[in-house]
């Protein structure tokens, strides 16, 4: 079995344009019966910034080699993964700040990256990352758009060495209805992943 881990960032929750792409991508991969789908809601998580004591704290167990700490879970859990979906909106030229939040604490030397002399190296041993993300303007060739960019560029960090992100744009400009624009988003992820 193929171990996914689906990363939910949809603030929104059960309103949100960005699960309704994420959940049709994840039933038509559960169908296929190959994988085994770990789901962590971010929302839902006791997760902390890198901050005072919290930080003091893994600045000693870095130390220390302590990598089993119950704090790097969500590292180990990442780095153990074959494949990462992670679902965004687009939010302040980027993602929701959430998201942020959980790369920050996923990001520890010697569990998803390592450092030698020739300089950062990943440990990841998923094969690829698919990003799900729904923006209410269309960013598809502004450079204004940093989410993608900015995920494409950690998955390099963490040695994943495939990036892939569908984005359903233009949700809100009214130039096409919402189910046209996320039909044809979601047509294209189910075909992104047909070799997922």
């Amino acid at each position: 079995m193929v171990r996914l881990l689906y990363i939910d960032c949809c603030i929104r929750r059960e309103l949100s344009r960005t699960r309704i792409l994420a959940e049709a991508v994840l039933a038509a991969l559960q169908a296929k019966g190959a994988y085994q789908v770990e789901r962590l809601c971010l929302m839902d998580e006791p997760l902390m910034p890198l901050s005072e004591g919290f930080f003091d704290q893994r600045e000693s167990l870095l130390a220390e080699h302590d990598y089993l700490h119950p704090r790097f879970r969500y590292a180990h859990q990442f780095s153990q993964a074959d494949r990462v979906i992670v679902a965004a909106p687009f939010w302040d030229l980027s993602f929701p700040a959430l998201l942020r939040l959980y790369i920050e604490n996923i990001s520890v030397e010697g569990i998803t990256f390592g450092v030698d002399e020739r300089g950062p190296h990943g440990l990841c041993r998923a094969e690829r990352l698919l990003f799900l993300t729904t923006r209410g303007g269309d960013y598809r060739h502004s450079r204004l758009e940093m989410g993608a960019r900015y995920l494409e560029a950690l998955c390099e960090f963490w040695g994943i060495p495939r990036f892939d992100v569908v984005a359903a744009d233009g949700l809100d400009l009214g130039r096409e209805e919402v189910k046209t624009i996320l039909d044809r988003a979601i047509e294209e992820a189910l075909t992104s992943v047909e070799d997922f």
